[in-house]
């Protein structure tokens, strides 16, 4: 069975409180593959990939974010598997 993904647009103030860092941090302990980035309109955007459980567990910790963070919304939709291996930072979009 192929990997599911799942795009993930955080928004809030979402930017300068390390959340791409914290992304990486909880989608590797999820088994993840795929990238977190800045956008140009302040939100946070996230490509998943991996088991629907792990894919639930990281948008809910999204929902909440890491200290510093107030998510005002997490918009959710399917996307393709690029064929990432890990999970990384890209650079701003």
């Amino acid at each position: 069975m192929g990997r599911a993904a799942e795009r993930l647009v955080i928004e809030g103030r979402v930017q300068g409180v390390g959340f791409r860092w914290w992304t990486l941090s909880q989608a590797r302990g999820l088994g993840l593959a795929g990238w977190v980035r800045n956008r140009r309109d302040g939100s946070v955007e996230v490509l998943a990939i991996g088991e629907p459980e792990a894919l639930e567990a990281l948008a809910e910790a999204c929902a909440q974010g890491p200290a510093g963070a107030v998510v005002r919304s997490v918009r959710r939709g399917p996307a393709d598997d690029d064929g990432s291996l890990g999970f990384e930072e890209r650079a701003t979009a």
